[in-house]
């Protein structure tokens, strides 16, 4: 038996990682997640370690660069086009671009494509409406929600942590079975520096940061992986199983 704790109102992917979002109405999501979420990124030359990729906590501004997929429909094939802080609208492979972002980070930069994306942990994310306003209410002053870089965000009384463990499908709010995507909610999402960065800005507020930790044991939202593969789409119905 399921029933709806909440229904979908935002939907976003991150076709470079630690850039912005790219807001969508409905997504596909298969095995490896929503289809082209976090599917390029830059990362370091001279670093040989296990995590080479620049975020937004090597280079704060990386969050104010806009990344969209010119064909949305097709993100494998689709070339991706990027509006920098400045107002110029260039090619994600554009060389220029690239020594940009590695002057501001003040590294050199390659380029990487991942069919399977590069998600930190696991395939996709969620937080809920309840979150974000416990969050506001912790902090004393509303919290951006793209400081949290979640792929679906549900509107719903209930805060997500409280669905680990069991499956979340979606679908239109009816009688019959959702028919739509499923995900099974994982673990709680451990959270780092990249939620002091202001979306619009670049401007790092430590303060967030304490707030997280000290009110929330700094766990915000939860991973997902994929149960089955389908849509989502904005209004659907989120429906907890299992």
């Amino acid at each position: 038996m399921s029933i709806i704790v909440g229904t979908v109102v935002e939907i976003t992917r991150y076709p470079v990682k630690s850039m912005a979002g790219e807001p969508m109405s409905a997504a596909e999501i298969d095995w490896q997640g929503i289809e082209g979420d976090r599917q390029y990124c830059l990362y370091r030359l001279d670093d040989k370690g296990r995590f080479p990729w620049l975020s937004g906590r090597d280079f704060a501004k990386l969050v104010t660069y806009r990344a969209r997929f010119r064909d949305a429909a097709d993100p494998r094939a689709s070339p991706v086009d990027v509006l920098t802080p400045g107002g110029s609208s260039l090619a994600l492979d554009d060389p220029g671009l690239v020594a940009e972002i590695g002057e501001g980070a003040g590294r050199a930069l390659g380029l990487i494509q991942s069919g399977r994306g590069l998600a930190d942990a696991m395939p996709a994310s969620i937080i809920s409406t309840a979150t974000h306003a416990a969050l506001g209410e912790a902090h004393g002053a509303p919290l951006d929600r793209r400081r949290f870089r979640a792929n679906i965000l549900i509107e719903s009384d209930v805060r997500e942590s409280e669905w680990r463990g069991r499956r979340l499908r979606f679908g239109p709010k009816s009688d019959g079975e959702p028919d739509g995507a499923e995900l099974l909610v994982a673990d709680a999402i451990p959270r780092c520096a990249l939620i002091t960065i202001d979306p619009d800005t670049g401007v790092r507020d430590p303060a967030v940061m304490r707030t997280v930790a000290r009110k929330f044991e700094n766990l915000i939202g939860v991973y997902a992986m994929p149960a089955r593969p389908g849509t989502v789409r904005l209004g659907d119905a989120a429906y907890l199983s299992g």
